[in-house]
């Protein structure tokens, strides 16, 4: 049983060892695999608000401004920011960790306005104008998040509403004033939308994946051990110690041991055949003795 114990502390230092090079491995993978998941879900919420942008621009404006200039009031659903970021908002109900925004340099809105790393982003697009998508790291209040961001470009239809105050709408500027928001030209990079969740969130993915694969790694381990063991056992630990029992009976002087079985071609086989001829030849030598 001594065998079996090496045996056992030594699989499980080698097992150890791999299982850590292999857990180093799989860990970074996981993660980079679950940054890969989340930016993608970033991305398709992100075609998700184009798409409400350009639902907006083309189905509702044409139907809801004759309501705007019958009632001589500025309806903010019609503008394409304000409806892809309020249609985030209801989105936000079953995904809280991601946040949404169009940050824009010279907004109408100024909750629109970009704040510094938005406005990075957005003069990067700006710089390369065959940029077309964003995503890195960034430390937050909250600790370091991921973003995904692409690039918003005035249209002609924008220049209706942003070009110079004397154009815009009445009811806008008086809803929003004559301060922000204009001076635009077709064509520019005027924003970008930005999407940003927590690094935690991948993380956590990459953690509990991690978590799974330890789980069945120790399983796998416990069984590989038990089936190693029992081989072990039955090829090597158990003819051993038969080997071990015939030679203290010999050594004691005991000549009535019988003879070992001699099983395959192996070293086991081996060394028991040479047990069995020492012990014919002892015997043999003894009877020799005993006749003189």
């Amino acid at each position: 049983m001594r065998l079996l114990v090496k045996f056992s502390a030594i699989f499980t230092l080698v097992f150890g060892i791999g299982v850590a090079i292999i857990g180093a491995l799989t860990y970074r993978m996981l993660q980079d695999g679950a940054r890969a998941q989340v930016l993608g879900q970033a991305q398709l919420m992100m075609q998700a608000m184009s798409s409400v942008r350009k639902y907006t621009s083309v189905q509702l404006l044409p139907l809801l401004e004759p309501v705007e200039e019958r009632t001589k009031t500025f309806l903010p659903q019609t503008v394409p920011g304000y409806a892809a970021t309020e249609n985030f908002t209801y989105l936000r109900t079953q995904f809280p960790e991601y946040s949404y925004k169009e940050a824009t340099l010279n907004p109408t809105n100024l909750r629109d306005r970009a704040v510094e790393w938005e406005a990075d982003i957005v003069n990067a697009f700006r710089n390369d104008p065959n940029l077309k998508t964003y995503n890195g790291e960034r430390m937050s209040a909250t600790g370091p998040a991921l973003y995904f961001a692409q690039p918003l470009k005035a249209t002609a239809a924008c220049l209706h509403c942003h070009s110079t105050p004397d154009v815009a709408p009445p009811a806008m500027v008086a809803r929003y004033g004559s301060a922000n928001g204009f001076g635009w030209k077709e064509n520019e990079i005027i924003g970008a939308q930005v999407v940003t969740l927590p690094l935690s969130v991948p993380l956590e993915i990459a953690r509990n994946e991690f978590r799974a694969v330890l789980i069945y790694l120790g399983i796998i381990f416990l069984a590989s051990l038990a089936v190693l063991n029992l081989a072990l056992y039955f090829t090597i630990a158990k003819p051993a110690a038969r080997l071990s029992d015939m030679a203290n009976r010999i050594s004691l002087g005991d000549l009535e041991v019988p003879e070992l079985p001699v099983k395959g071609g192996d070293e086991i086989a081996d060394l028991a055949e040479a047990f069995n001829r020492m012990r014919r030849s002892l015997v043999t030598a003894m009877k020799m003795i005993g006749d003189q």
